[in-house]
């Protein structure tokens, strides 16, 4: 679904980041509402299994590793290392100027759980594979819906420029 811009607050540290007119938003699931609202909290939420304790990514009713279906959300650190990048230099998205990176992340708190994600906030010729992100939350409603359809896309950044902040916009 295509989205249109929304005005976003300045963000410390982030100066090379200017937020694009459009982006492709996902269609929440049940499973995945969670991950696209927690934004609102300042929190990535990743499904959890409490049967065997590891996280899942994406999330589903029931964990890969040992079956169980008590699974659900849990707020991890939001930090996370760099697996894979390219850089994309095709105008695919009207409003979505390139380049861009586009990467892969490894969360620290279960480095098997990974994430596609955009690297901004740094040339996207500079992201590398084992570069140290932190996510911060960029806000989008839908275009005609409502703030009840708002979802918050996890980006990275350089944890260096996250500039000590809690993550969320």
């Amino acid at each position: 679904m295509k989205e249109t811009a929304q005005a976003a607050p300045a963000l410390a540290g982030a100066a090379a980041y200017t937020r694009p007119a459009a982006r492709l938003l996902p269609s929440p699931t049940p499973e995945s509402r969670a991950f696209w609202t927690g934004g609102r909290d300042g929190k990535l939420l990743i499904y959890r299994c409490r049967g065997c304790g590891h996280f899942l990514h994406p999330p589903g009713p029931a964990c890969w590793r040992c079956r169980s279906t008590d699974v659900g959300p849990e707020a991890v650190s939001g930090r996370a290392t760099v697996a894979a990048v390219t850089v994309n230099r095709q105008p695919w998205v009207p409003g979505l100027p390139p380049p861009y990176a586009v990467a892969m992340v490894e969360l620290a708190d279960e480095p098997d759980v990974r994430l596609v994600t955009n690297v901004v906030g740094v040339a996207p010729e500079e992201v590398r594979v084992g570069m140290e992100v932190e996510v911060f939350f960029e806000p989008w409603t839908p275009e005609g819906g409502s703030a009840d359809d708002r979802i918050w896309l996890p980006l990275f950044r350089p944890v260096a420029a996250a500039g000590g902040t809690d993550g969320a916009w």
